[in-house]
């Protein structure tokens, strides 16, 4: 499967994450730091502030929609919802789901100590065929002129020998077939780190309304790689 395939499919997962949440039942979650064995080294995951990790409310259908978002060939470290969501969840609401994130690390690499070459031949793989970002901040313009749900590049994040960042951006294909239908956009960051030695890709996703929208994914992204780095480097 192409990268770029990869990434269209996440993006059409929201559509189906909308549609089953209706029907899942909730457990209160629980949001603090926790550690992964990967190969024998110890990372230490958390949510950032407002999310938390779903592996505690134990639902099927929310392992099946965290499973769509990615490729077979990663394992799922952490999938997180808002806590608002979480709570919505708790008392049989419909939650928004406007938000959410997703860390995985790659199988083929999870065992093994990664050289910050490898990293680079990981991250250049990874980011291969989206493209570059468009020049200027009209972005709602930008992905109106690109194949409907195919995301694009819109931003540079961060790029050094052990973390890269994109934000990408899709216009969404209509929901229904009304001539009168507000066009619907959705962000996703994608940000590449290194951490203790080990391959980890995080994934941000926000719909996309207004420039504050924009503000958050990109303010998101880096406070929790930030974060993240001091969690593994205490």
């Amino acid at each position: 499967m192409s990268r770029a395939l990869a990434s269209s499919r996440r993006f059409a997962a929201l559509a189906a994450f909308v549609a089953l949440a209706s029907g899942l039942g909730a457990q209160p979650a629980r949001a603090a730091p926790f550690a992964v064995d990967l190969g024998g080294a110890r990372v230490a995951l958390d949510a950032p502030a407002g999310f938390s990790d779903t592996a505690f409310i134990a639902s099927p259908r929310i392992s099946e929609i965290a499973e769509a978002l990615t490729s077979a060939s990663n394992r799922i470290l952490l999938f997180a919802l808002s806590d608002a969501d979480v709570r919505r969840f708790t008392l049989g609401d419909t939650p928004e789901l406007r938000r959410y994130m997703l860390a995985v690390t790659p199988r083929g690499l999870e065992r093994t100590s990664v050289s910050e070459q490898e990293f680079s031949i990981f991250v250049e793989g990874a980011l291969r065929g989206l493209g570059t970002p468009p020049t200027g901040t009209a972005y709602q313009a930008y992905m109106d002129t690109r194949p409907r749900g195919q995301p694009s590049v819109l931003a540079e994040l961060r790029k050094g020998p052990a973390a890269v960042a994109v934000i990408q951006g899709a216009r969404m294909p209509p929901a229904t077939r009304r001539a009168d239908e507000p066009p619907r956009y959705l962000l996703s960051s994608t940000a590449l780190m290194r951490i203790r030695g080990r391959a980890l890709q995080l994934s941000v996703f926000s719909a996309f309304n207004t420039p504050e929208d924009f503000d958050w994914i990109r303010r998101t992204t880096t406070d929790w790689m930030d974060d993240l780095e001091r969690l593994n480097n205490r």
